[in-house]
């Protein structure tokens, strides 16, 4: 494994070898299905191939995974990685990931998005935080898609190897292990003290210095035994299939916002802002349904999101697509307001950048930084009380082409490189003038809940 930050073709021996062979994946959905449709693949069988912690097959480095509703990449092992920093991290990390591309050899029998030259990426929040960002191209990647499945290996060589074999790359499957009983402490901030941040926040929109910001608190967690990130992975996509299971450099979780898809000229962005806790009885949930798309404070709160990302997209598309009213996104634990802005790339006036560059143009969004957004980056600085790291950060994948999946990493939780007993959980709020902070120390605690139960040994 290699770690470079700048010309990785001038300092490999080798160019990047790439492999992809279509796959018998067990457990993949059929194509037989009378009415036309797929069912819908088990969202761990991907999961279920990521090697052990401790594994020879994952070189030491923490799993990789994408994905939803049981179709997306994982990947394991480091052929190399690219850590970036400051303003300029993800133009830095595209650049090296492009050099890296130039002198690649690439088969690639599948052809469909995903397969082919893949990496894995994680951004800091904040172009000041030491967390920067890091893309990492993983040794082993196996993909699904609609049915249809693939492997691909990357490899610095000189040619093309054999024909690669999934038992031999992936090792003995071993289950995840519990990580025991779990204690929790607080992080930055206390709770009480998150309360006094929230009542800061809402006095600043009332002040008129923002129009809303978003604030994040984080918990400590301590497992019993090392955490087994699979253990997490298995019970997040299980638990919750409608978001995107994520793992990239130890930042794990289950996000229910894309921040981009970008594919062959298409872009996708869900939007996710106004939130309500369900009550776990379906007729009350269906009433609370109801009350949040009616709800003013809730529908200013999206509707600044919304703004923002069909903002960002414009200067990249040929025209765009933006609904008029939000639709109420079920989840086991809250209710969420939700858009699905789309766009075409494209057009004698416009750019066609890649997925990386319009994460990076939409990145921060009023969802998780707030409007306008250099004064409420200002303001969170200011009065946050922490360094979020990746959390809220683009997290995702990319291919060759520039086409991939970049989510936000909410409902998410870093974990340590130097103490494997050790998770940070993180979770955020939007404050608008009417806000409350009970209320939005309640919602934090609600989206705390994923990650709480992903590591729990229940």
């Amino acid at each position: 494994m290699s770690t470079l930050t700048s010309a990785p073709a001038e300092r490999l021996p080798h160019p990047l070898v790439v492999r992809t062979v279509a796959l018998d994946l067990a457990g993949a959905p059929s194509s037989d299905a009378t009415d036309g449709t797929l069912p819908e693949a088990d969202p761990t069988d991907l999961l279920d191939l990521l090697p052990a912690p401790g594994a020879e097959t994952a070189d030491g480095a923490a799993p990789l995974a994408w994905v939803r509703r049981g179709d997306g990449l994982v990947g394991w092992g480091e052929v190399l990685r690219f850590e970036v920093g400051g303003p300029g991290r993800f133009a830095d990390a595209e650049r090296a990931w492009h050099e890296l591309l130039a002198h690649a050899v690439v088969r690639d029998e599948v052809q469909v998005p995903g397969t082919g030259p893949v990496a894995f990426g994680s951004f800091a929040f904040d172009e000041r935080s030491a967390a920067g960002g890091v893309v990492v191209v993983p040794r082993v990647v196996v993909g699904r898609r609609g049915g249809r499945a693939w492997l691909t290996t990357m490899t610095v060589g000189a040619a093309l190897g054999p024909v690669p074999d999934l038992d031999e790359l992936a090792g003995v499957r071993v289950p995840p292990a519990s990580p025991g009983a779990v204690t929790y402490t607080d992080g930055a901030v206390t709770a009480d003290g998150w309360r006094d941040v929230v009542a800061a926040g809402i006095a600043a929109v009332r002040d008129g210095q923002v129009d809303k910001v978003v604030l994040a608190r984080d918990v400590e967690a301590r497992t019993e035994h090392p955490l087994d990130a699979r253990w997490a992975l298995q019970r997040l996509a299980h638990g919750y299939p409608s978001c995107w299971t994520f793992s990239v450099d130890g930042m794990l979780g289950a996000t229910p916002e894309l921040l981009v898809r970008s594919e062959k000229g298409l872009v996708t962005s869900r939007v996710l802002a106004g939130t309500i806790r369900r009550t776990g009885d379906d007729a009350a949930d269906l009433a609370r349904a109801a009350i949040l798309a009616h709800s003013s404070k809730d529908l200013e709160e999206h509707e600044y999101a919304v703004r923002s990302v069909a903002h960002a997209l414009e200067p990249f598309c040929s025209s765009t697509n933006v609904p008029d009213v939000p639709f109420v996104l079920h989840l086991p634990n809250v209710l969420h307001l939700a858009s699905d802005v789309t766009g075409v790339l494209g057009g004698e006036a416009h750019a066609h950048p890649s997925s990386l560059a319009l994460a990076a143009a939409l990145h921060p969004t009023a969802a998780v930084c707030g409007t306008p957004t250099q004064a409420a980056a200002t303001l969170i600085r200011r009065i946050e009380g922490m360094d979020r790291a990746r959390y809220a950060g683009p997290v995702g994948w990319f291919g060759a082409d520039g086409d991939g999946e970049w989510g936000i990493a909410l409902r998410s939780a870093q974990t340590s490189p130097d103490d494997p007993h050790r998770v940070r959980l993180f979770a955020g709020c939007g404050i608008v003038a009417a806000s409350d902070p009970a209320a939005e120390l309640a919602e934090s605690e609600a989206k705390l809940v994923p990650m709480r139960t992903a590591i729990s040994s229940d």
